[in-house]
């Protein structure tokens, strides 16, 4: 079981883990929440109803890695607009999205990064070093998306946008300053894959 999720009978998933894994994976999840960014102030209105059709930001973050956490609206990039006016009208159907969106996937993600914490400070620790980890069915999932998202802000730390990109990063050599959040990356994929395994039926 170490370094990877294996099923757990009746549901779950359980995975060894290592005071090191622990603590990076921790400190990885504290550092997307301080991303993410706080939710709702303490004096924010206690009515759902209102909750629930509060607007968000409608520009797009400045910041490279929640713009791939909050990316602009899907847009075809095969149908690009063909003239300013509908360049516009695209740019305002992005910041109308967002508008209606982006809290609702701030609070999705703040949530499976602190379930991630959650847990990991719930471990109880195991012979000299380190603990399994169990996860519900529920807990699985929330690991799941919080992993995808640690993949993404360390992907665009690194420039990865796609398939070879991550080829190169195997090459680096050891010098190079980017190799330990390399490393991070790919393991924390490895996590991923054999997470995502245990969820099929």
């Amino acid at each position: 079981m170490p370094g990877i999720f294996e099923p757990l009978p009746g549901g779950g998933a359980a995975v060894a883990l290592d005071d090191v894994e622990i603590s990076i994976i921790r400190t990885l999840a504290v550092q997307l929440l301080e991303l993410i960014g706080p939710g709702p102030a303490e004096d924010a209105s206690a009515d759902p109803l209102a909750e629930l059709f509060a607007e968000g930001p409608s520009e797009a973050p400045t910041d490279p890695v929640l713009r791939r956490l909050f990316p602009d609206a899907y847009c075809d990039p095969e149908k690009l607009p063909d003239s300013e006016e509908a360049a516009a009208e695209q740019r305002d159907h992005s910041a109308e999205f967002r508008r209606y969106t982006e809290n609702d996937l701030r609070a999705g993600k703040r949530e499976s990064a602190l379930a991630v914490i959650r847990s990991l400070d719930a471990l109880a620790p195991v012979e000299k070093s380190g603990a399994v980890l169990k996860l519900s069915q529920e807990e699985s999932r929330q690991w799941l998306g919080a992993l995808n998202d640690l993949r993404l802000a360390i992907g665009s730390r690194l420039d990865i946008t796609d398939e070879d990109d991550t080829d190169l990063l195997y090459r680096l050599p050891d010098e190079d300053p980017r190799k330990p959040m390399v490393m991070a990356y790919l393991w924390l994929g490895g996590l991923q894959e054999t997470l995502v395994a245990t969820l099929m039926p």
